[in-house]
């Protein structure tokens, strides 16, 4: 996940919010982009192709790039008909190439896909009955890219590897130059202790990969990104689960983004209910089931899209710099399919469409031209890769590759006896995955999930393109049924027959409708509470370790009193909704700290900076120490020992004091020593908010006003600008609520006409005197 940027850099990540159309008119940085921006590079793509029309056709063999993403499927880019997201490089590459409106792989998941494409062979193949997620060493001793290079091919290959290969396998010698850049976290730090994004640095060294090749020599790059996947480990909405390149900064921020057209409960609800309690429905609370949530994280996934073709834009860019590119042929597609909310669903791992199909475009340059911005309706599967390159660069296909080349469909020439069906399967984390497999031509798709008791779908394409019906028990289909069972038992034994049975029992990743979704995958203890700090370490929170450390068993923030701006260390682990949370804090004299939740992260002012309610920790003043505020957000909601209503407009009304009796400041939290452990608790239902410190009621609050509150977010803690100071927390624990806690209304939260004002923060006129809610009704 992004650590915080050093200063020069964040001043480049800052870019303020501006349309879309200048966002992608502008250079993003001078390093990164020539004096041309992305709709400029499309065009120039464009532009050099039709200057190659002419050229004579070269004798040489084509050199082949192969650009790969990772969980993407064909709604998130605009040749595939999203009007919203912003891919002109790509889009420029299906308009003078061939787009393929049925590519699919044969397994959706990562290392299974990517393993494939290296090997030719279907996992079932490469694997064995009793291991099949791990290659055989023989199906692996050599790899599509291991043929290029007895042809002349110089290969190499940057990003995401991701393949799980036998006891010795090294990943080097099957290419020239190799490097495997993964994300966890996507920004890496640079020499100069500046960050870069794993999809720019994936790009940074393909360029450098153009610039020394032989000029006599032709080449096969692969960059295999990383990106659109989310950091599993870090579910804070946003550039916490989606972290996207710098050169995306600020887009889609003012986009609606559509709900999922398969969204509607009665999709999940008519789901097995082995399908409903899986990782795909775990993974759904943490991106997608609340709609500030889906509306975060799709606009942050739409940003990493934005930044894989803005990093394509660059490369074209050299390719034509390096006078390359009249005869490189390009690919662009992704290792598996994305649900993105559809059927209730995240993840990939099923057998819906969604899970299944990804964008394949391929573009030569040597095409005739009547033949550019083709589609086809040929089913095109990863497992053809590696038999098209070696196709285009005149090598023998071994004969135990499974798939077939797609050169003939990309020159416009489909062989007659091309497939008309596929066959797919699922194995990978099969103690938590439902395992399946079928078969799927242009009119039906059969499968079987063998693990769960043999459980079929039979889905009629045609009428049913969303699967929504599954034919399996209709009597009317029962010979269509019969003869795709058949069909792929015999697919199954060419492959290398049955999977040996389950070996571990199949553990259920949660349950379909949780009461709190914090709560799903979480370790509770006997009284309800998840512990969010080990004592031990940082994991679990991402912050900047300049001023954050573990030191004593505490989570430790120190500052030398030269702080310009807030900085904050985030828990990753959830989203924080409804919930009781105790921790001790100590704070020396002069510390100012703050307990952050339901906050929301803030790139745009620093990687590190969240907004959103917070708990304030003051060693120095009684009337702050406890009281509510809003990072960045409204105001000082309520100073210590006040109890106060909101009112839908946003203003604060003072309607009581949380100590009784009229006191003011209980001696107690007057003597609140430095330097000492004290307890702290935030307790929030619903628009109802509470803090304790040393077990003193010292915030009160129903927040009646929509606009201004956030029901869901982030928890953090910060240090704070000011003098030199250290603050502390130890025994840090959360308590999920029910999600569905009911929020206080006018009604039964009455604001009595004698109720003034709270107090505004800063310098107010010596003869100022707080209005009151009666009068402010006059």
């Amino acid at each position: 996940m992004p650590k915080p940027l050093s200063p020069e850099a964040t001043l480049r990540f800052a870019i303020p919010l501006v349309t879309l159309c200048t966002l992608l008119l502008a250079p993003v940085r001078a390093d990164e982009v020539d004096a041309q921006n992305s709709v400029t590079t499309a065009q120039n793509t464009t532009s050099s192709d039709a200057q190659a029309e002419s050229a004579p056709s070269s004798s040489s063999p084509p050199n082949i790039v192969f650009f790969f993403a990772d969980d993407q499927t064909t709604t998130t880019l605009g040749c595939y008909g999203n009007d919203v997201i912003r891919t002109p490089n790509i889009d420029a590459l299906a308009a003078n190439g061939v787009r393929f409106r049925n590519a699919f792989v044969s397994q959706s998941i990562c290392w299974v896909s990517r393993t494939t494409i290296l090997s030719g062979l279907t996992g079932r193949t490469y694997g064995t009955p009793s291991n099949p997620e791990l290659a055989r060493p023989e199906a692996v001793a050599e790899l599509y890219s291991d043929i290029l290079r007895e042809h002349g091919y110089r290969t190499g290959y940057f990003g995401k590897w991701h393949a799980k290969m036998p006891t010795g396998f090294q990943q080097r010698d099957h290419f020239d130059e190799f490097e495997a850049i993964g994300r966890n976290p996507y920004y890496k730090k640079q020499p100069d202790g500046t960050l870069r994004h794993e999809t720019d640095l994936v790009v940074d060294r393909g360029i450098e990969f153009l610039r020394e090749q032989p000029k006599d020599k032709p080449f096969a790059l692969n960059m295999w990104f990383n990106a659109c996947h989310a950091e599993d480990g870090d579910r804070r909405p946003g550039i916490g689960h989606y972290p996207w390149p710098e050169s995306t900064n600020g887009m889609y921020e003012d986009v609606e983004i559509a709900q999922p057209p398969l969204n509607a409960a009665t999709v999940f609800d008519a789901l097995p209910d082995f399908l409903k309690t899986t990782i795909n429905r775990e993974r759904f609370f943490w991106r997608w089931n609340t709609d500030e949530k889906y509306q975060t994280n799709m606009r942050s996934y739409y940003r990493m899209v934005t930044g894989i073709d803005n990093a394509i834009g660059r490369f074209l860019t050299e390719l034509r710099k390096q006078g390359l590119a009249d005869n490189t042929i390009i690919v662009y597609s992704a290792d598996n399919g994305y649900y993105m909310a559809n059927r209730g669903l995240a993840g990939k791992w099923s057998h819906y469409e969604e899970s299944l199909r990804v964008p394949l475009i391929i573009m030569d340059p040597r095409a005739d031209a009547a033949k550019r911005g083709a589609t086809t309706d040929a089913i095109g599967l990863n497992l053809d890769l590696p038999a098209t390159f070696l196709d285009w660069a005149g090598a023998e296909i071994p004969e135990r590759y499974q798939g077939h080349s797609l050169a003939p469909i990309v020159a416009g020439d489909q062989p007659q006896d091309w497939r008309t069906e596929s066959f797919h399967e699922h194995f990978a984390v099969r103690n938590r995955i439902p395992a399946f497999e079928g078969i799927r031509n242009d009119q039906f798709k059969y499968v079987v999930y063998f693990d769960n008791d043999n459980y079929e779908f039979l889905h009629d394409l045609k009428n049913d393109p969303d699967e929504l019906v599954n034919l399996a028990g209709d009597p009317q289909y029962a010979d269509t049924l019969a003869e795709m069972r058949d069909r792929l038992a015999k697919r199954v034994k060419e492959l290398g027959g049955p999977l040996d049975q389950l070996s571990t029992p199949f553990s259920k990743s949660t349950v379909p409708h949780p009461v709190a979704a914090a709560k799903v995958g979480a370790n509770v203890d006997q009284d309800g509470f998840v512990s969010v700090f080990d004592g031990k370490t940082l994991r679990r929170w991402s912050g900047d370790t300049k001023y954050w450390s573990v030191q004593d068993g505490a989570l430790t923030g120190v500052t030398d009193g030269t702080l310009k701006m807030n900085h904050f260390i985030t828990w990753e682990d959830s989203t924080i909704q409804n919930f009781d949370l105790r921790v001790k804090v100590k704070v020396s004299a002069g510390g100012n700290s703050g307990i952050q939740y339901r906050g929301l992260s803030r790139p745009d002012l620093g990687l590190d900076v969240v907004t959103g309610y917070q708990c304030d920790v003051v060693a120095d003043n009684a009337n702050y120490n406890g009281m509510l505020y809003e990072e960045k957000g409204r105001r000082i909601l309520s100073h210590t020992g006040e109890k106060v209503i909101v009112d839908p407009e946003g203003r604060s009304w003072v309607v009581g004091d949380t100590f009784g009796a009229g006191q003011a400041e209980p001696a107690d939290l007057q003597r609140f020593d430095t330097d000492q452990w004290h307890d702290y608790r935030v307790l929030v239902r619903g628009n109802h908010y509470q803090h304790w410190v040393d077990g003193h009621l010292t915030t009160d609050l129903i927040d009646l006003d929509p606009q201004g509150r956030s029901l869901e977010g982030v928890l953090a803690v910060q240090v704070h600008v000011g003098p030199a100071m250290k603050i502390q927390y130890k025994d840090f624990k959360i308590k999920h609520l029910p999600d569905d806690l009911p929020l206080r209304t006018a009604e039964d939260s009455p604001i009595p006409d004698a109720a003034h004002l709270v107090r505004p923060q800063g310098k107010l006129p010596a003869n100022w005197t707080p209005p009151t809610y009666g009068a402010s009704k006059n």
